[in-house]
């Protein structure tokens, strides 16, 4: 049985470099602060509110702030480019996408 090559591949028009990908949503949302964490999601998805419940749990030991993003407020392209991916992390270092646990939040409050 062959398979083709882009059975495994990641289909992304969001660039995978979160400084990039930073300067792409700031100019979309001026109110985004720089120096907080960015958690993408949408109203309604599950995964979103796990996510950001583990952020508020990371809160209660490590000082981090986040912002949650609507991706409804993005252009078409990357809010469609988001779709499949959210819940998405971006810090002004990293992005982190679903699944993460709380000791992966832990490493990135510490390399923040």
């Amino acid at each position: 049985m062959t398979t083709s090559p882009l059975v495994n591949a990641t289909l992304t028009t969001t660039p995978m470099n979160p400084d990039e990908c930073r300067q792409r949503l700031a100019a979309q949302c001026p109110d985004l602060d720089a120096d907080t964490w960015w958690l993408l999601g949408t109203a309604g998805c599950h995964l979103c509110e796990v996510a950001e419940s583990l952020i508020q749990r990371l809160q209660m030991v490590t000082p981090v702030s986040y912002q949650l993003l609507d991706i409804v407020r993005l252009t078409e392209d990357d809010m469609s480019a988001f779709a499949t991916e959210i819940p998405v992390l971006l810090t002004p270092k990293a992005r982190l996408n679903y699944p993460f646990s709380i000791l992966d939040l832990q490493q990135l409050a510490t390399q923040s």
